[in-house]
């Protein structure tokens, strides 16, 4: 009996449910004036109602009737009617500026003129005190207040003169650092253009709020906070210091293809040190060896905002000796300038020099070999535009660079090559540089991402040599083939990679690279490499170990198990 009293009851309850629901209701409106609307509200309680209201009272505010009139029609067993009766249309006379100083006016890029003989607009009005707002806060003055004075009618015209209330003049003090970065406060200072005594800017502090996070080796702990006290104003910014730098070591194993059956082992060394002595200088070193008789070195250093200015200064020295045919030396340095929060622009110097290793026989030879001797100096633009989340891991956002150089190649003549295979080439010609890339991160859940890339280069000259080509193949650009496997005078190629992530740092993958390459030097056909495997990437207390399993296929390669490729190593931060 019990058990079939509560299951009365709870049938009770739920039907009585529908009893107790609101009731949508319809309400009828009318716009009656200078213009003539009609439509219709639905709406369930008063608060529904009210602000369906002020939508449509919004709007007529917006087109300038200012003086608008109702009335409520209540009809029994029908929708009641809500008549609204626009009044005359008001316009601005004039908006005169003022107290305010013209200048003033043009750098917070408004023109009063457009305000004559238009409809009286809230939002406008609003628009027009958040530009003046936004500049005095740009130029020392955070606390000003805008208004209107001397409001006149005539007729149906409003005249008017802009009020601006300045307030005190504030200056940036100290910059203070509040985490646990030994980063100097006077670099980061210099960093974000917020030095002592100069006028305070909300711009530039916003602005540089999102240049930190494109410093890889600083992390937020916290919100960035702002203090006034006797007209001068302190940043607080809650960094700390992540553990960028790193030794980083891989080991390759590779079928030898002069010892059939055997493999060779390659290797790898990179040293990256970063913000050095808190000054935001860094230091790089990669070495390596990717067959038996070729590595490659490369060294590099960064001297941020070099005597206290805006310029940052990048040496850097790469040389390549390709097994016993030529050996590349390339010098070059950048000289870099931050146009905003996410634009870096650089110009550059570079010098490269190639020379002929292998000679022998070439006193016979009939034509001049694919390899030569060459000195090249060239001068070149870069942009790079960054939208990343995180410089350091990125999982959403964007990189964008692109690099176009220009200058003049000589060809040397080498002595042991008959003369006569020099006549009729200029050895003093143009050559035109350009290469970029663009990768972009999607990040759908804490669970599944995608990383993907493309890269395309262009190199135009009319005496390339082999040894002038851009270098493909490998982890950095196309996997699943031996370390600058490929030459090409053009290319371009497209990186995908699906991402499982099973903790902040560490994932699955999976990846597919495809390209087209042209070596002209060479007289090769147009080369379509392609490549697919798997691995993953897995943080450890004190660095990152990764793992990638590729097979590749090209003109040249067959895609087959024989020929995969297995790259792991160990990256230790510090």
């Amino acid at each position: 009996m019990k058990i079939k009293s509560i299951y009365f009851l709870t049938l009770s309850f739920f039907g009585l449910i529908p009893g107790y629901a609101q009731e949508e209701r319809i309400l009828k409106y009318e716009v009656k004036g200078e213009i003539f609307r009609t439509g219709e509200l639905a709406y369930s309680d008063s608060l529904q109602l009210n602000q369906s209201k002020k939508q449509i009272l919004g709007e007529l505010h917006e087109m300038g009737y200012l003086n608008l009139a109702y009335n409520w029609e209540n009809r029994e067993g029908q929708p009641d009617i809500w008549q609204i009766y626009t009044g005359e249309k008001f316009e601005w006379v004039e908006i005169s500026r003022g107290n305010v100083d013209p200048v003033f006016l043009v750098k917070s890029g408004i023109d009063l003129r457009q305000y004559q003989k238009q409809a009286v607009n809230y939002r406008q009005v609003a628009l027009l005190f958040e530009k003046l707002l936004n500049n005095s806060e740009n130029q020392g003055y955070p606390f000003a207040s805008i208004g209107l004075d001397s409001l006149i009618r005539k007729g149906n015209g409003i005249a008017g003169a802009l009020d601006l209330e300045m307030g005190p003049f504030i200056t940036f003090d100290t910059l203070k650092i509040t985490g646990n970065s030994k980063t100097k406060p006077e670099f980061l200072a210099n960093f974000l253009q917020i030095r002592p005594g100069e006028a305070f800017s909300q711009r530039k502090i916003n602005d540089g709020v999102r240049q930190v996070r494109n410093l890889p080796y600083l992390r937020w702990s916290g919100e960035p906070e702002i203090s006034f006290q006797n007209e001068e104003a302190t940043l607080y910014l809650p960094v700390n210091d992540r553990s960028i730098n790193s030794i980083d070591g891989i080991i390759g194993f590779l079928p030898n293809e002069l010892q059939g059956g055997r493999m060779l082992v390659t290797g790898q060394f990179d040293l990256a040190l970063f913000n050095v002595a808190g000054r935001g200088r860094n230091y790089e070193l990669h070495w390596q060896r990717f067959n038996e008789f070729s590595q490659s070195l490369q060294v590099s250093a960064l001297e941020p905002l070099v005597l206290g200015s805006a310029l940052d200064i990048r040496a850097s020295f790469f040389l390549l000796k390709e097994d016993t045919t030529f050996l590349n030396r390339d010098f070059r340095i950048d000289f870099g300038y931050r146009l905003g929060a996410k634009t870096y622009l650089s110009v550059f110097s570079r010098r490269q020099a190639g020379d002929l290793l292998a000679v022998s026989g070439l006193s016979e030879a009939k034509r001049l070999p694919d390899v030569g001797d060459f000195r090249f100096n060239s001068y070149g633009l870069g942009i790079e535009q960054s939208w990343l989340d995180d410089r350091f891991f990125p999982r959403r956002g964007g990189l964008f660079n692109l690099e176009l150089s220009v200058g003049n190649k000589s060809i040397l003549v080498n002595t042991a090559i008959p003369e006569i295979l020099y006549e009729g080439v200029d050895l003093r010609t143009l050559q035109y540089d350009l290469r970029g890339s663009f990768e972009k991160h999607f990040y759908w859940n804490s669970r599944w991402g995608l990383f993907s890339r493309l890269s395309a280069g262009w190199m135009e000259n009319p005496n390339l040599f082999v040894n002038d080509l851009f270098r493909l193949g490998g982890l950095r650009t196309i996997r699943g083939f031996n370390e600058n496997f490929f030459f090409a005078n053009n290319f371009i190629f497209l990186n995908v990679e699906p991402r499982f992530y099973f903790d902040t740092y560490s994932y699955f993958m999976i990846f597919a690279d495809v390209g087209r390459l042209e070596n002209r030097v060479q007289q090769l056909p147009a080369d379509f490499p392609y490549a697919s495997g798997m691995g993953f990437s897995l943080e450890t207390g004190s660095g990152i170990f990764n793992f990638i399993y590729a097979l590749g296929g090209s003109n040249t390669q067959d895609f087959a198990l024989n020929l995969s490729k297995i790259h792991f190593g160990y990256t230790g931060r510090f």
